[in-house]
């Protein structure tokens, strides 16, 4: 398999590809990508062309497989990332501390000691720490093997590190002191100035949606360019080697169109509920809450698959508009790109999204773990 001489990534679970572009941007090559969920793997394939799928469950591959994959030998690979499911740690729903999505864990585990990566890293929902999901959690890394170095679990806030969510996840890192410079949690402090993002910059530019653009054509739309800052930088550039579907660059950098203005079609008296709504509002029946421009969006949820009765999650309400908001959105407050695919129907784009890592968390830990490495 040729190689770029960039550090190599694996991916697990890697949905859409949160962590995935945090990775590529960090300056590592993304080797491999395993998903089980097929609307998430085709979207990453489009996002990721230049890497390997593998769309399997990871309770049963080996790694062997993975290495296999990626060309590399036992103790080659630089790192083994991923988001191991959250729903039996999330702290709604049925948060079953014996959900049998609990145990990917231990198999994310038991791959890191199968293919001895330079450094682990992998995230969840901050209930994974609750004192009820500690015995699923201390059995995934009492197996790590013992020469690896594990840092104190680490709680990162996106809106911390330049996304306009406040969405919180716990990140567990571990790294071979023989093959990465000793790090410590303080080498993980986002830095003050990209806590300046607010709902206000992240849906910047983005075209005024209608509610009769209702499909994949309708959904591509004309978007303003953006002044330079990190955010800005990042939602409409920042592209990394290998990464991004070709015709769809094409479209944004001539034409700077960009795909999931999907609107959503509510009743008049639906209308007329979300236009009386003040900021930070909750609407009684919908349960959705209007956004406020100089504030943050609360955690975008996924929803549930079609093994748990294909619910929506409840969407946030434009803050000006009397209408939730688009997967355009979704995504920018989430930290996406612009020239980044999701699925072309809402639900799936929306849960692609709720699933995610923001890749600017994802970005700002992994480079962390870069630099770590050295050359």
């Amino acid at each position: 398999m040729p190689t770029s001489g960039r550090p190599s990534i694996i991916d697990l679970f890697a949905g859409v590809g949160g962590i995935s572009l945090g990775a590529a941007r960090a300056g590592f090559e993304l080797k491999c990508a395993v998903e089980l969920d097929e609307r998430a793997m085709a979207a990453h394939r489009l996002n990721f062309p230049a890497a390997n799928h593998v769309q399997k469950d990871i309770s049963t591959l080996g790694g062997n497989t993975l290495l296999e994959a990626t060309g590399l030998r036992f103790g080659q690979l630089h790192g083994l990332v991923g988001g191991p499911p959250c729903q039996g740690f999330s702290l709604i729903g049925k948060n079953l501390a014996d959900d049998p999505r609990n145990a990917m864990l231990l198999h994310f585990c038991r791959l890191v000691g199968e293919t001895n990566p330079s450094f682990f890293l992998f995230e969840n929902v901050p209930g994974i720490l609750r004192p009820r999901n500690r015995v699923v959690l201390d059995a995934a890394l009492n197996s790590l093997p013992a020469h690896y170095t594990l840092l104190p679990p680490l709680t990162l806030d996106a809106s911390h590190c330049g996304a306009a969510t406040s969405r919180t996840r716990v990140f567990f890192i571990g790294f071979d002191p023989n093959r990465v410079r000793e790090i410590t949690e303080l080498d993980f402090v986002p830095e003050e100035a990209l806590s300046a993002v607010r709902v206000k910059h992240a849906l910047a530019g983005l075209p005024a949606i209608r509610s009769a653009w209702a499909t994949e054509a309708q959904s591509w739309r004309a978007a303003e360019k953006l002044s330079g800052s990190h955010f800005n930088d990042r939602v409409s550039g920042v592209i990394p080697p290998g990464v991004g579907d070709k015709g769809t660059l094409t479209k944004y950098q001539k034409g700077g169109l960009i795909s999931g203005c999907l609107g959503t079609s509510h009743t008049e008296e639906t209308i007329k509920r979300f236009a009386r709504l003040k900021p930070g509002e909750v609407d009684s029946i919908s349960k959705s809450r209007r956004l406020d421009v100089e504030g943050l969006c609360p955690t975008l949820r996924a929803g549930t698959g079609p093994e748990r009765g294909s619910f929506q999650a409840v969407r946030p309400i434009h803050p000006r508009a009397p209408r939730v908001i688009s997967p355009r959105e979704a995504a920018r407050l989430q930290g996406f790109p612009d020239w980044f695919l999701f699925d072309h129907t809402k639900w799936h784009a929306f849960r692609q999204i709720g699933n995610s890592v923001s890749p600017l968390v994802s970005e700002f830990a992994l480079c962390k773990l870069r630099a770590a490495i050295g050359d």
